[in-house]
């Protein structure tokens, strides 16, 4: 069992701004953060720049998700629970769940540093793939957990049997799959998961971050919860709703899991960006519109840098990674000298970087600008 935690010193680690704006690199491996905003890179701010660093909509939230947002804001000098159990109501409607088997959360991020803090423990590994999101290996490595890191397969799928062992053998409390995984956009079939499960450790929980499955052609795992399995699912209407600024997202697993998660950071939500995640689910019309032009600009750009010799990992994400046959790190740098600023590198893959899918006329100057990036490199 995690060692307890009080609330304050839970809010002194979490990670919840930084690393679900895909900033985690700001903690150190020792979990301490180093700042509490990122470094202003010049260029970022200004109006004509191309950011397709963060993993972020470009078109933002739905238009009656605004007009709710704007709404809601005559009310948010309160308190107000009654709309966060309307979004968890009709969320949970829409996918045959009870209600007790939704929370609702500030984004991603806080129920990622409570699933740490809950399930993992100087006792309790936790196991995850590499690379993969940091969160939550940032805020168990904080408490005292041991990270286990498996590589993933050289399609960019989990290693299901590798994370299985790796569990047994670090006696795990939690496993992490990212599914789509961030960063590299790549999925892990369905099976895989399902066999995971029978496989796992007995006392191991399995947490599935479906923070992009919106864009993916895989089916979900919430059925997983309406069986009641040692699953955890999380989603966040940052990605294809747009609402990255927002700080949205839900919990769904079975209610006694729920309740140790909440137990570490539950509180009101923002009324305004609860409002215009009612409004978003409401309208799902917009999904299909949203997917179709992400695979689209995805599929071009990705056929662009293939045919120039620069590969990248299947992806069905709004993200992918590329190979730029160098020094991430510096080709990055090199490409913010020009205001285009794309994602970043990790430990196991230093050759490639990660990039955003934005708009058209965005892709248009970023291969633009990587193909003078690439010939002067």
């Amino acid at each position: 069992m995690a060692h307890p935690l009080s609330r304050r010193h839970f809010l002194g680690l979490s990670a919840c701004s930084l690393a679900t704006a895909g900033l985690a690199p700001l903690i150190g491996s020792g979990g301490m953060a180093r700042a509490q905003l990122p470094p202003s890179i010049p260029g970022m701010d200004d109006p004509d720049a191309v950011l397709l660093n963060f993993n972020e909509n470009p078109h933002g939230p739905f238009a009656e998700a605004q007009q709710a947002a704007k709404d809601g804001l005559a009310q948010a000098n309160r308190y107000l629970f009654g709309p966060q159990r309307e979004l968890v109501q009709v969320f949970a409607g829409q996918n045959g769940l009870r209600e007790d088997q939704v929370a609702g959360y500030c984004g991603s991020g806080v129920a990622l540093d409570s699933a740490a803090l809950a399930f993992t423990s100087p006792r309790s590994a936790l196991v995850i793939a590499d690379p993969t999101f940091e969160s939550l290996a940032q805020m168990a490595d904080a408490h005292g957990a041991k990270v286990v890191r498996v590589p993933l397969k050289a399609d960019g799928a989990h290693d299901v049997q590798a994370m299985a062992a790796a569990a047994k053998a670090s006696t795990a409390g939690l496993i992490y799959i990212c599914n789509p995984n961030n960063p590299t956009g790549s999925v892990t079939p369905r099976a895989d998961i399902d066999w995971l499960l029978a496989h796992k450790p007995a006392d191991a929980v399995l947490l599935v971050d479906e923070a992009y499955i919106h864009y993916s052609d895989e089916p979900d795992t919430l059925d997983l919860v309406r069986a009641g399995a040692d699953v955890v699912v999380l989603r966040t209407f940052s990605k294809i709703y747009g609402m990255a600024g927002m700080r949205l997202g839900l919990a769904m697993a079975r209610p006694d899991l729920l309740q140790r998660l909440v137990l570490f950071g539950v509180n009101s939500l923002p009324v305004p960006s609860v409002a215009a995640g009612i409004a978003s689910l409401r309208n799902p019309q917009h999904l299909a519109t949203r997917k179709a032009e992400n695979t689209r600009l995805r599929g071009e750009t990705v056929a662009w840098l293939a045919a120039r010799g620069h590969g990248c990992l299947p992806s069905q994400a709004n993200c992918f990674m590329v190979d730029v046959k160098g020094d991430g790190r510096a080709f990055a740098a090199k490409m913010a000298q020009h205001k285009v600023f794309i994602g970043r590198s990790w430990p196991s893959m230093p050759q490639h970087v990660r990039i955003t899918v934005g708009t058209e006329a965005e892709m248009a100057r970023f291969r633009e600008v990587f193909a003078q990036v690439a010939a002067a490199t």
